[in-house]
């Protein structure tokens, strides 16, 4: 549950009367009705950040990080659920050889999108000279990949690491000789 950062609403009981933006409507009333509040829940089609509070006085959105209310102004007042995502198998279809595959397919897929998480690619060129010393400094999962550019003298790397180093590390690498730096997300790392 966020309100704006200056609003006077402090609690869910000074939601009383008011205006509430969700996409998630049954659990906002719920919600509102275990604490004895009437008020307005209305449907919001995404981008419900930006309703308040021209359009309604607060929001209950669904949050990883936060980051978006606080980039809208907006600061928590009630976490409404935590959750914690499972994967359940039913156990005579874990038993089916087709269906195994397919369930630990998906399991795989998912393993490698949760590892993506907080990791990013970087790509760069370099010289042949400055080759060596680039890649001892370079982070990696576990070696960059190395090719040829088409002038024999420059070579081409490309390498996965964790996002919250590249701020550091790219100043680090043009010192270093690099150039064309390319960053970009990962969906997933198997």
């Amino acid at each position: 549950m966020a309100v704006p950062e200056d609003s006077d609403i402090k609690t869910v009981r000074d939601l009383e009367g008011k205006r509430i933006a969700t996409e998630a409507v049954n659990l906002a009333r719920k919600y509102l009705a275990k604490n004895g509040v009437k008020a307005e829940v209305e449907f919001s089609w995404g981008a419900t950040e930006v309703k308040v509070p021209k359009l309604v006085d607060a929001i209950i959105e669904i949050t990883e990080t936060g980051s978006s209310l606080r980039a809208n102004k907006l600061k928590i007042i009630d976490t409404i659920m935590e959750s914690v995502t499972q994967f359940i198998v039913n156990k005579k279809s874990y038993q089916d050889e087709w269906k195994r595959e397919k369930i630990e397919n998906i399991i795989m897929l998912l393993k490698g999108a949760l590892k993506a998480e907080g990791m990013v690619g970087l790509k760069m060129n370099v010289s042949k000279d400055n080759l060596d010393k680039l890649l001892k400094e370079l982070p990696s999962l576990h070696n960059p990949t190395v090719s040829h550019l088409s002038n024999p003298e420059w070579w081409a790397i490309e390498t996965i690491l964790e996002e919250k180093i590249v701020r550091d590390i790219i100043p680090r690498l043009i010192r270093l000789g690099a150039s064309d730096i390319v960053e970009y997300p990962l969906n997933k790392v198997i």
